[in-house]
């Protein structure tokens, strides 16, 4: 039911948002008498901000088309060179890239929001290496004969996407970089390639803002996740697909309760964003306008996550902390962290994260106990949110480095065929 009385409400605002944004065009067209009333403008802009709030949002494109480096400007190649049901891998590269340039797996959180949220992170990190990133699907979109898809999976798939990397004779030369949710799987499937003695087993691993042990420093969103048993989350927020999308009949976690949850942990700050791209329109600054806008046509574009995978995120990573506590499993085999002996672990925490609280990241480097020290490295990015951890100016010019220099000092020769 509770997703029926989304797509309800949703078709009336999406009709009410083309209305406005008509209205709109109408009071600032320089032909008609109404944008040269008082308040005209005013009433513009008002519809305007309404109309981009409440239009529909599809997954956004990378469109990464090309980067600057030491002054030259670089095209940008992209390609989609591994499909699957459930996600898929996307391949970036720019023009003038040495040949031995550093492998780079980008794990995109599943969250409720798609890959393109790392466009900043990936247009970074093409710079300088080979960027492949992990396309999730919208689970909404998934037919139901496709199966399931839970954290087993996920696993599975960040080692199959590693060992397609490494197919050519790289091998072990990738690096992984996990932002913020997969901190956890991808700490897993490393344990898991490192217990098998996997060639293709990550170089290194980066985590950035993940909840690696959510009792260090529990933040707001551990909270929720704490204060309520697993039964009320499959009860209250577990919807059923309707019949309109190809994964009619799946269950999932709507993208669009993940959206209300975080709109609702800033809700002045979302209100006064869009009361000064408001102010920007009504001032004809609309290069001002835009900038906020295209933040949010990015933030407002949510996708579905399958039941079983949210579910058990919930009940092993913020309720069980089944990883710090050595209880996590995959398809039945404990995961021993301790199996990390020649993969170099990076946690990256931001000081004012409200997400994922200092130290829990930073747990990671104290799991994998035969590790090398000179392996292991924490950084804490001073003045910088979750969000800025990886996106933004500070990502570019204070974290990025430090990131690409840790690859740089863990290269490891490749395994040739």
């Amino acid at each position: 039911m509770i997703y029926d009385a989304y797509e309800m409400h949703r078709s009336f605002l999406s009709t009410a948002s083309s209305w406005a944004s008509i209205g709109a065009e109408l009071l600032s067209n320089p032909v008609l008498p109404f944008g040269y009333l008082g308040m005209g403008p005013a009433m513009a802009s008002a519809l305007q901000v309404f109309a981009g709030f409440h239009e529909d949002h599809g997954k956004p494109a990378f469109g990464i088309e090309s980067v600057v480096v030491d002054g030259e400007t670089h095209a940008v190649q992209e390609s989609v060179v591994l499909e699957k049901p459930f996600g898929g891998l996307r391949h970036f590269r720019r023009e003038g890239l040495p040949a031995d340039a550093p492998r780079l797996l980008i794990v995109a959180p599943m969250s409720g929001h798609y890959a393109t949220l790392l466009r900043g992170t990936v247009a970074r990190m093409v710079e300088n290496q080979e960027v492949w990133i992990t396309d999730w699907a919208d689970a909404r979109l998934v037919p139901l004969s496709a199966g399931r898809f839970d954290l087993d999976d996920y696993i599975d798939y960040l080692i199959e996407f590693l060992r397609f990397i490494g197919q050519d004779g790289e091998g072990g030369g990738t690096h992984m970089l996990a932002v913020c949710q997969p901190s956890v799987p991808a700490f897993a499937a490393a344990a898991v390639m490192g217990a098998d003695g996997d060639p293709c087993r990550p170089a290194s691993l980066t985590m950035m803002g993940g909840p690696v042990d959510t009792r260090a420093s529990p933040t707001s969103v551990n909270d929720v996740a704490m204060e309520r048993p697993l039964s009320w989350f499959k009860n209250n927020v577990i919807a059923t697909v309707p019949l309109r999308y190809p994964g009619a009949g799946r269950r999932v976690y709507p993208g669009f309760l993940q959206l209300a949850g975080f709109i609702s942990m800033n809700l002045d700050s979302h209100v006064m964003s869009h009361y000064e791209m408001f102010k920007h329109l009504t001032l004809g600054d609309q290069e001002g306008a835009d900038r906020t806008k295209e933040f949010y046509d990015e933030y407002l574009s949510v996708c579905d996550m399958t039941a079983e995978f949210y579910l058990q995120t919930i009940e092993h990573v913020f309720q069980k902390h089944s990883l710090p506590k050595g209880e996590f499993v995959h398809r039945g085999k404990p995961i021993d962290p301790d199996a990390i002996r020649d993969t170099a672990l990076l946690a990256i925490e931001g000081e004012r994260d409200d997400i994922s609280g200092i130290g829990q990241t930073r747990a990671a480097l104290d799991l994998a106990k035969h590790l090398p020290p000179a392996m292991k490295k924490y950084h804490l990015a001073r003045e910088v949110g979750h969000y800025g951890i990886f996106n933004g100016s500070k990502w570019r010019g204070r974290i990025a480095p430090v990131v690409e220099e840790w690859m740089r000092a863990n290269a490891r020769v490749p395994a040739k065929g």
